[in-house]
């Protein structure tokens, strides 16, 4: 038996993990609404959703707090609420701490964190006074602990990381639910456009990123533990032992981290 529709915001809906969501959400019936940068994705996702009817395009640039002030309020005038906000939108990085010029780290973290906060504040309001509501995450295993070339990244997700579970510890008693994904490799475009030193594409699929877990795979176990209300879940391959390595065996963590070479 399916569950009651719901209305879905998915952020980053255009390719990669949001786009997997999407279409596994609309095999289970909800509504769902999708942002992303480029619209002539979205309509490409919406239509090879299941129910293309049941979709709402809502391009969104997560770099421009106004842009994404201005779509939640069309879309709590247009719907009222929201059940599930997922905040998957995001962007990567592929450069040393020493090259990085500045404006990449705040950009990164303008995508990557602000944008999540910012859209949040708005959509939390209508979440307490109708007593429910379920913020999505999409962090990263690397929001718990530092990988080479990707200082900015790793920043911006161990903030989301503090942010999202403080939240939790504030509103889980009133009805609302907030889980964080902690994603390995996934083959997805990510490294593709992830920023260079000076805040290009990057232009290269990582090898490693192309034998990931496929987004379909990871989409369908993060719907699991947004339906099991998880606090946080991790999901890929081996690469999920270094999040265990960091925590409890730390030196070994600190002497794989430390061989990976800039390529």
């Amino acid at each position: 038996m399916k569950e009651k529709q719901k209305i879905i915001w998915l952020t980053g809906a255009s390719s990669g993990i949001g786009e997997a969501l999407a279409y596994q959400w609309s095999k289970e019936g909800h509504f769902l609404i999708l942002s992303a940068r480029r619209e002539e994705e979205l309509v490409r996702v919406q239509n090879n959703c299941q129910n293309p009817k049941a979709c709402k395009i809502f391009p969104l640039d997560l770099s421009k707090q106004t842009d994404i002030e201005a779509a939640a309020n069309v879309v709590l005038n247009e719907f009222g609420h929201v059940d599930i906000l997922v905040h998957n939108g995001g962007i990567s990085q592929r450069s040393l701490v020493e090259d990085t010029i500045i404006d990449v780290d705040r950009k990164i973290m303008e995508v990557d964190y602000f944008s999540g906060v910012i859209l949040t504040k708005k959509l939390l309001p209508s979440m307490l006074e109708n007593k429910k509501g379920h913020i999505v995450a999409i962090s990263s295993i690397t929001g718990l602990f530092g990988f080479p070339l990707r200082s900015a990244y790793c920043a911006a997700k161990h903030a989301m990381h503090g942010f999202y579970e403080t939240l939790w510890t504030e509103i889980h008693s009133k009805g609302i639910d907030v889980t964080i994904v902690c994603p390995g490799r996934i083959s997805t475009n990510i490294s593709l456009h992830a920023l260079t030193k000076e805040g290009k594409p990057h232009g290269e699929i990582d090898p490693a990123q192309e034998k990931g877990m496929t987004a379909e795979l990871c989409a369908k176990k993060i719907i699991k533990a947004v339906q099991k209300r998880k606090k946080e879940v991790y999901i890929g391959k081996t690469e999920l032992l270094m999040v265990y390595f960091k925590r409890y065996i730390p030196f070994l963590y600190y002497k794989l981290a430390s061989k990976i070479k800039p390529t």
